[in-house]
């Protein structure tokens, strides 16, 4: 009797420890900002697979695509913070209320940061008849050919905008840029459609191992051991740069401090299996366990950090 009046006093005084010892008593919702088959996609179903498990709820993986991901935030947006619906989103979370007049969400003041699932490095590449090797003789070559194209990922998306940082302001080049999707982007290079790339890592890792386009640099902040030979752009004259793509869950403003922690720990206990480590690894991304402090801290810092790369980029979505 004395441990249920404990129990009940606790609850009392803090009902927010009292959803969360009782969540989940129903479905999770998971909003996907992309279509099917995107990373952010891919990466959320895995992950909902081994969640299923843990939680012994089903965890539900809806896609809502359109305006660049700006849809499925601000259905989530609107969602009770009841601890049941959630937002998948990738780096264009931070980006979009910088790149569009009105995205429809403040990422720090409408968002609780739940969990990180991964990311991985952008990386610029040639055509395999460019005679560039290096970043170096890539932006000679660009300096003495003004409005040689890049293929990117789309406006306004990471690879989009480190390209715009790399070349036109801390390199000085004139460039050409063209919106792709991310396989097209790799595809328009293959094809001699544009002869240099910049895209995430998973779909370019293959054809750079493959030696169907050449890997120039990446764009992380240390190489990556699936590509050891090819060096950062910091590595190659550019200290500082870092242009990469993650990949996180965020809950509601005002969901319980209690259940985005419980959401947070079976996320991470999930990457940290070694089935689904490799598995994002094989698909060239790395599950990065990150406190939901610092996760909190990430997004702040990357929505100051893309605004001001959109505004001197002049790049926008509307």
């Amino acid at each position: 009797m004395i441990h249920r009046r404990a129990v009940l006093g606790t609850a009392l005084a803090f009902p927010g420890l009292a959803r969360a010892a009782e969540w989940p008593e129903r479905a999770l919702r998971f909003v996907v900002a992309f279509p099917p088959g995107a990373s952010t996609d891919v990466l959320m179903r895995a992950v909902a697979q081994r969640l299923t498990d843990q939680l012994g709820r089903p965890c539900v993986v809806e896609n809502r695509p359109g305006a660049g991901g700006n849809l499925a935030t601000a259905h989530v947006a609107a969602a009770a913070p009841d601890g049941y619906s959630f937002l998948v989103h990738s780096t264009a979370f931070a980006v979009n209320p910088g790149l569009y007049r009105n995205a429809g969400y403040d990422p720090v003041r409408d968002f609780t940061p739940v969990a990180m699932l991964a990311d991985t490095p952008n990386v610029f590449f040639v055509n395999k008849d460019v005679p560039a090797r290096t970043l170096p003789e890539l932006i000679a070559l660009m300096k003495a050919r003004p409005g040689m194209a890049y293929a990117s990922s789309g406006t306004g998306t990471t690879p989009h905008l480190g390209a715009e940082l790399l070349f036109r302001r801390l390199a000085g080049v004139d460039v050409l840029h063209v919106a792709f999707g991310p396989a097209q982007a790799v595809t328009a290079v293959v094809g001699g459609q544009a002869p240099i790339g910049s895209t995430s890592l998973p779909p370019a890792l293959a054809l750079i191992r493959d030696r169907a386009v050449r890997g120039i640099a990446l764009a992380g902040a240390r190489r990556d051991p699936r590509l050891p030979d090819l060096p950062t752009v910091a590595e190659q004259g550019f200290p500082g740069f870092e242009a990469s793509t993650w990949f996180a869950v965020l809950a509601p403003a005002r969901t319980p401090a209690a259940i985005a922690d419980r959401l947070h720990a079976e996320i991470e206990a999930a990457l940290a299996t070694p089935e689904l480590r490799d598995r994002l690894a094989g698909m060239a991304f790395t599950a990065t366990p990150t406190p939901r402090a610092a996760l909190t801290a990430l997004v702040a810092a990357e929505a100051t950090k893309w605004a001001e790369v959109v505004r001197l980029s002049g790049a926008t979505a509307d």
